[in-house]
């Protein structure tokens, strides 16, 4: 019988977006976060900029909890390269996120710290998004 070639990681394809997100849509670390309004691949160097622009106006105080992780592989082909001979190779990373998912979460910051924080890394970011507050926050 025939074993499959091992590769460093599994050909994915790339699929659908359909419908809101599944899980990751309540706050579970921080008292603070941003929920997607847009289903999107957000890819890894776009999860770093923001992680950056966030973390800088905060001055690194409090914490930031990033909530997705970019896991699939984007694949493209060379230009000027004719069709067949297999899959491109990896271009990119990128993670799947759909309406409702949590991208970022903040605590131990003031609210307007948080909000301020959380809208410069939305901009970097290629969705809409919304800026929530936890249930249990006593201002």
């Amino acid at each position: 019988m025939l074993q499959p070639k091992k590769t460093k990681y599994r050909k994915v394809q790339k699929g659908r977006m359909k419908g809101n997100s599944e899980r990751g849509h309540q706050l579970s670390n921080g008292m603070f976060g941003i929920k997607s309004l847009d289903s999107k691949f957000i890819t890894a160097r776009q999860i770093e900029a923001a992680r950056i622009a966030a973390t800088r106006h905060m001055k690194r105080e409090g914490q930031l909890w990033i909530k997705i992780f970019p896991d699939k592989p984007i694949t493209k082909k060379p230009l000027e390269v004719r069709m067949g001979k297999g899959k491109g190779s990896v271009e990119y990373w990128a993670a799947v996120v759909r309406p409702g998912r949590l991208i970022f979460e903040v605590g131990g910051v003031p609210i307007e710290v948080a909000k301020e924080a959380l809208r410069l890394a939305a901009q970097k970011l290629p969705v809409q998004t919304k800026f929530i507050v936890a249930r249990d926050y006593q201002a």
